[in-house]
C-alpha cells in the first residue's frame, strides 16, 4: 500500500495493470450503463474516533448517496483531489450527499488525532471523518490504496469506486446518477470547476519524471553514497550524520544534507521536527541556486522555510520548461525528520 498516482501513465511498476482498468472503468462510456451493485456497504463502528462529526452509521446512512474518501493527510495524490471533495460537498450536500472521510495513517504521526485535526482545519476538511488508526475499516472494505473513493447508493450499496487521482467528471456523473435513483432533482448537472491553488493544483503529469521515492530504510528506493555533485536523475543522497530508521531518516547534529535530482514541476517532501513543538531550519537551493521563482509555498524566494510540525512541505515549483535539477536541502538545526518525496 502507497500514496501514489495510481491512474496515470507513469506508475510504480507493480501497480501497472491496476492502473490500465482503473482508466477503462471509469470512462465515460463505461459510467454511461448500470452501474453494479458491489455489495454492502461495511460498517464505520470501529472507527477509533470522529472528527466534524458524531459517530455515523450505516443504518441511519441510508435515504443517502455516500461518498466514502480514504486519506491520509500527507499524502500528495490524495490533497489534489481535495478541492474536488470540497466542491461536492457544498454542492450536493442539500441533496443527500454525505461525504465521509476515512483517515487510515501511512505513518505514525499520522496516527495522532491532534495532528489528524489541525491538518484537517488547515486542509478546509469540514466533512465527516472517521479516524481508522488501526485499518479495521481499511481492511472491511478490503482497500489497499490512497486515495481511494467509493460511492454508495441510497440503499447502502457499494456501487462505484475509483483507486488514484483524476476522473473527476465521470465520478460526478456516478455521485448524480445514484442521487437520481435516490429520487433527488433539481441540481446543477454541469460539473464543479474548483479553484486550485497550492500543492492542491493538478501534477504536471506530461513533464513528470520523477516517482515518490521513501527516504526510511522499510522502503528505502534509489539511495546513493555517491557525492550529490554526482546523483544520476532519481538518486539522492544524505550528506552529514544521520540515523536511518523505518519510517524516515533523522538529523543527529546540525548541517546535514539531502540532495535529490528529479524531473518535475513540484518537489515535495513529508517530513517534521523530531520533538513536539519545536522547530528546525533549513534552506533549499536549485542547482546550487536559490530557488527565486521556483519557490514551493513553504519556503520563501531565497529557499528558506521552517518545519514546525509533521506534513508535506512544497519546497519548488518551477516554471516552464521543466528539466533535470537538483534540489538540495540543508537543515540549519539538528532533529529533522525525513519521510518520502513526492513530485507533482
Amino acid at each position: 500500500m502507497r500514496c501514489a498516482d495510481y491512474v496515470r501513465v507513469m506508475k510504480t511498476p507493480h501497480l501497472g495493470l491496476l492502473a490500465i482498468v482503473m482508466t477503462l472503468i471509469t470512462t465515460p462510456a463505461a459510467l454511461s450503463a448500470k452501474l453494479p451493485i458491489e455489495g454492502p456497504m461495511p460498517s464505520f463502528a470501529r472507527a477509533d474516533a470522529w472528527l466534524n462529526s458524531r459517530p455515523l452509521s450505516t443504518q441511519e446512512l441510508r435515504g443517502k448517496v455516500v461518498l466514502v474518501d480514504f486519506w491520509t493527510y500527507t499524502c500528495i495524490n490524495w490533497r489534489r483531489t481535495l478541492p474536488y471533495l470540497r466542491a461536492w460537498a457544498e454542492k450536493y450536500r442539500d441533496h443527500g450527499l454525505v461525504i465521509v472521510g476515512v483517515h487510515t495513517p501511512e505513518f505514525t504521526f499520522e496516527q495522532n488525532v491532534d495532528n489528524v485535526r489541525r491538518a484537517a482545519q488547515e486542509q478546509d476538511v469540514d466533512y465527516p471523518i472517521a479516524l481508522d488508526s488501526d485499518y479495521a475499516i481499511w481492511s472491511a472494505f478490503d482497500n489497499h490504496y490512497w486515495p481511494a473513493v467509493y460511492l454508495v447508493d441510497a440503499r447502502g450499496r457499494i456501487r462505484h469506486q475509483q483507486f488514484g487521482e483524476g476522473n473527476y467528471e465521470q465520478l460526478e456523473r456516478v455521485i448524480q446518477q445514484l442521487l437520481a435513483e435516490s429520487g433527488k432533482t433539481g441540481f446543477d448537472r454541469a460539473p464543479v470547476t474548483p479553484d486550485t491553488r497550492g500543492a492542491e493544483v493538478a501534477a504536471d503529469w506530461k513533464s513528470l519524471g520523477s516517482a515518490e521515492t521513501y527516504i526510511g530504510s522499510r522502503q528505502a528506493e534509489r539511495r546513493v553514497s555517491a557525492a550529490p555533485s554526482s546523483l544520476k536523475l532519481n538518486q539522492w543522497a544524505l550528506t552529514g550524520d544521520w540515523t536511518t530508521r523505518d519510517e524516515f531518516a533523522v538529523l543527529n547534529n546540525t548541517g546535514g544534507k539531502i540532495a535529490y535530482r528529479f524531473h518535475a514541476r513540484d518537489v515535495h517532501l513529508v517530513m517534521g521536527p523530531s520533538t513536539r513543538g519545536a522547530t528546525v531550519r533549513f534552506r533549499v537551493s536549485m542547482d546550487g541556486q536559490p530557488p527565486r521563482a521556483s519557490h514551493g509555498v513553504d519556503v520563501d524566494a531565497e529557499g528558506y522555510g521552517t518545519l514546525d510540525q509533521p506534513r508535506m512541505y512544497q519546497l519548488i515549483r518551477q516554471p516552464a520548461p521543466v528539466a533535470d535539477r537538483q534540489i538540495e536541502i540543508e537543515f540549519l538545526d539538528l532533529g529533522a525528520e525525513l519521510f518520502v518525496f513526492t513530485f507533482g
